[in-house]
């Protein structure tokens, strides 16, 4: 019974997705090559809101819907290209950010605990994805010229404080969530109960 998806988890995941679409596209500018977006807002909430295992499958289906072509990813592109690109590893960390904020606010259900783990996720989204920007500038998508380690971490100054404070955003949200809506549900009770 725990493996199975129930139509309210397929619902959520869903939800999930097309938030992520959205979030990928309400794009202030461009940094090195970076969108600044609401994706990592979206990912460590959907960690916060769904659990870790259903979190983590709503960032899968997202990034799995966008390698199939569909444009929900930044700038409205998709594709099967989208893995030689620089910051492809920033798609593949929305999976662990929402995996890693999932486990720790299920340990945990109290406000400095959803603060603790928006901020560990954000932190995970931002070293997997900065990592693999700069490995892949540098091994294959052609680095623009003084392109340095430093350089790539430079590039993610400008996200930073709106992730920050996105971040205790929608812990604060995911908290209140779970006080007036989420523990009281449908959806968590079966979870309980199963």
């Amino acid at each position: 019974m725990k493996g199975k998806m129930k139509t309210i988890d397929l619902t959520l995941v869903a939800v999930f997705v097309a938030l992520m679409a959205v979030g990928a596209n309400t794009s202030f500018l461009v940094v090195g090559g970076v969108p600044i977006t609401l994706q990592t807002f979206f990912a460590i909430l959907a960690g916060a809101i769904l659990g870790s295992r259903l979190g983590a499958i709503s960032m899968v289906v997202y990034a799995l819907v966008g390698m199939v072509g569909a444009p929900v990813f930044a700038q409205f592109t998709g594709g099967i290209s989208i893995i030689i690109k620089p910051t492809f590893g920033f798609i593949i960390s929305f999976i662990f950010t929402a995996y890693i904020v999932g486990k720790m606010v299920e340990r945990n259900r109290s406000l400095p605990s959803y603060v603790t783990a928006s901020l560990v996720g954000m932190t995970v989204n931002y070293l997997f994805g900065t990592n693999w920007m700069y490995f892949a500038y540098d091994l294959w998508a052609g680095a623009p010229d003084g392109f340095s380690y430093k350089m790539a971490w430079l590039w993610m100054v400008a996200p930073l404080p709106k992730d920050i404070i996105l971040s205790v955003c929608a812990a604060f949200f995911a908290h209140r969530m779970e006080r007036t809506v989420l523990s009281r549900s449908t959806f968590r009770n079966v979870k309980k109960a199963a």
